[in-house]
């Protein structure tokens, strides 16, 4: 688990095909690895991957083929900046909200828009997940926890202060960049919850007997 607040900065340093995978190597000085473990799991740009291999200022990960499709990963070239956060621990402050690491689906970067000193960026989202973004909520993308402002249709909108605009690989987003999503995993246990008999789940009227939805 993650709280989608980035740590640091990595670059990729290699991109390794091995044998119809890829094994992923990034360079982060800036990035304590002091207390990694090969084995340990760490957000790469919002993708939970297991660290196989430790130097000075680098580590590497296997990239799976679903990974590699599934995400931006798959895009990823030598020189390209990812996000990275090591995983949660007890001790952790939870400064974002509860992350996975594991990616919903790719979006794309609409639009980007100077807000006095924040950025608006307006971004795409899978007509499959639409359902699962909500003003004001909690989304993850490339592993960067933020709150969703808006949503229109097949769109959402967020505001990106300075800090998280400096600290992320943000930054660099420009208008047709593809980008993870991973939505609230709230919103998907309440669906599951609610999708009635056939699964064995609480329907909304029986949610609503108890109690805890309002009937209109």
């Amino acid at each position: 688990m993650f709280t989608g607040i980035v740590q640091s900065t990595g670059v990729i340093e290699a991109v390794e095909p091995r044998g119809g995978d890829v094994r992923l190597r990034v360079a982060c000085p800036d990035f304590e690895l002091q207390d990694v473990n090969p084995g340990d799991s760490v957000s790469v740009s919002g993708v939970c991957l297991t660290v196989v291999e430790l130097d000075a200022g680098t580590f590497a990960a296997d990239l799976s083929r679903e990974s590699l499709g599934l995400t931006t990963l798959g895009r990823m070239k030598t020189g390209s900046r990812v996000n990275l956060e090591k995983s949660l621990t007890l001790a952790s402050r939870l400064g974002g909200h509860l992350v996975t690491g594991h990616v919903d689906g790719v979006g794309k970067v609409l639009s980007r828009t100077e807000e006095a000193r924040s950025f608006r960026f307006v971004v795409s989202v899978p007509d499959e997940l639409v359902r699962y973004v909500a003003r004001k909520g909690s989304i993850c993308i490339d592993g960067v926890s933020l709150t969703v402002n808006g949503v229109q249709d097949d769109r959402f909108d967020v505001n990106i202060v300075p800090h998280t605009l400096e600290a992320t690989n943000l930054r660099e987003w420009t208008p047709g960049r593809h980008v993870n999503l991973e939505v609230d995993i709230v919103a998907r246990y309440l669906e599951r919850l609610l999708q009635g008999e056939r699964s064995g789940s609480l329907t909304l009227e029986k949610l609503r007997e108890a109690g805890f939805a309002e009937s209109h």
